[in-house]
């Protein structure tokens, strides 16, 4: 291998790096909505030259999660109400679309799948409502865990890839403002992994609109946003 070929490679790897990481950090709150995100900040913390700093930043612009401020710089993408409900209707659209393909095509396996991910999911949500708030992040984890498994047979790559891009922008109004709903959360996991069991389309599409809706509602009145 070259050299010039080889510095290609780590210089990409680089990038990768530090797009994972500003990535997951915005994702979980750490670098909040609106902050100002200056490069040489940046540098010192993640330790990667300014010219990778810009490549990871313009991933980040294309997913959203970053805006550019022409001559000033960037910024983590602003929280709005518009683009919490833009976003929700989105999930339905695509989550609702992969789970009457998956509830058609699923087999046992997939079956296996979401009934044991509801199961994991359960016992955190059991640890929360008994007031284990430590518990909060693996929760969050385990859920998306629990609705990636209920469309996980719906034979779409693309479907499902699309779905994990307007998920993870949900996710971090999630990790934010709309935190766990308690028993109302816990009753409709459950009545989605009974429908999924049932291969019920109409009533799982039903539940999980008032699931998004109603996560919606909450993260509104929490005032977060």
């Amino acid at each position: 291998m070259s050299g010039s070929l080889a510095a290609a490679e780590t210089a990409e790897a680089a990038s990768e790096r530090a797009w994972r990481l500003i990535r997951a950090d915005i994702l979980r709150g750490a670098l909040a909505p609106g902050r100002k995100l200056r490069l040489e900040g940046l540098r010192d913390s993640y330790g990667v030259a300014v010219g990778t700093l810009r490549e990871s930043l313009s991933r980040l612009i294309a997913e959203r999660l970053v805006v550019a401020e022409g001559q000033r710089g960037f910024e983590v993408s602003p929280f709005s109400s518009k683009e919490l409900r833009e976003l929700a209707q989105l999930r339905l659209l695509l989550e609702g679309h992969a789970l009457e393909h998956a509830f058609r095509a699923g087999n046992v396996e997939w079956e296996g799948r979401v009934v044991a991910a509801h199961h994991k999911l359960s016992q955190i949500q059991e640890r929360l409502r008994a007031g284990d708030v430590a518990a909060l992040d693996l929760w969050r984890r385990l859920d998306c865990e629990f609705h990636q498994s209920l469309i996980s047979a719906c034979g779409s790559r693309t479907l499902m890839a699309t779905h994990a891009t307007v998920f993870d922008r949900y996710l971090r109004y999630q990790n934010l403002a709309l935190g766990f709903r308690g028993a109302i959360a816990v009753e409709e996991h459950s009545a989605l992994c009974n429908s999924a069991v049932r291969r019920d389309t109409a009533a799982a599409r039903e539940i999980l609109a008032a699931h998004i809706l109603g996560g919606v509602d909450h993260a509104l009145a929490s005032g977060n946003i």
